[in-house]
């Protein structure tokens, strides 16, 4: 049983100082992997759905097979920038603009997407929905808890939080201070 505590510890240490990255790196995969399919024609299930789609937000404008490589290459720098970790920023800037063309088949394309008896999903449905629930930022994995941020570690003698009491110069603690404190958390996890 303590070798069972000791095992559920360690897995959970992994788990809170690796997750994000971890799951930055397989939305990553995702979307590099279906972007590499579009390269190749008839080879991605969702191209016919991906050429109509920018059809129709297009008005027609931008030829399908030319809209086809926007996207594949859209999709395959939005998964290189996720797995190579650099240029977080762009990548998701990127991203809620992709997320616009995976969403618009569920406004546009209802009857082809839920054409399945009693209206459930077809293939392409589900796929659409599951690749928008997979690649929007926080559906994926909760918020952290608490637990997962580093110990505050005690205020050092002679210092102001020491000085002043528990609350420090202000006399009331800063709800602001704490917030940026596991802002900062949040942020090194994810570096």
């Amino acid at each position: 049983m303590r070798a069972l505590q000791k095992l559920d510890a360690a897995v959970h240490r992994v788990l809170v100082a690796h997750s994000i990255q971890l799951l930055r790196i397989a939305v990553g995969l995702v979307f590099l992997a279906f972007g590499l399919l579009k390269f190749f024609p008839g080879v991605s299930p969702a191209e016919e759905l991906t050429i109509k789609t920018t059809d129709a937000l297009s008005f027609d404008v931008i030829p399908g097979h030319i809209a086809i490589v926007l996207i594949a290459s859209l999709e395959c720098i939005i998964g290189l920038l996720l797995i190579s970790g650099r240029f977080l920023r762009i990548a998701i800037y990127l991203l809620a603009g992709q997320l616009i063309g995976i969403l618009a088949p569920l406004a546009l394309f209802t009857d082809r997407l839920f054409d399945g008896p009693h209206n459930a999903p077809t293939l392409e449905g589900q796929s659409s929905s599951r690749t928008s629930s997979s690649s929007h930022p926080g559906s994926s994995s909760p918020p952290p808890c608490p637990a997962s941020y580093p110990a505050r570690t005690p205020p050092r003698r002679g210092s102001s939080a020491d000085s002043h009491g528990p609350t420090g110069r202000s006399g009331r603690r800063s709800a602001a201070t704490s917030a940026q404190r596991e802002k900062r958390a949040v942020i090194q996890s994810i570096r």
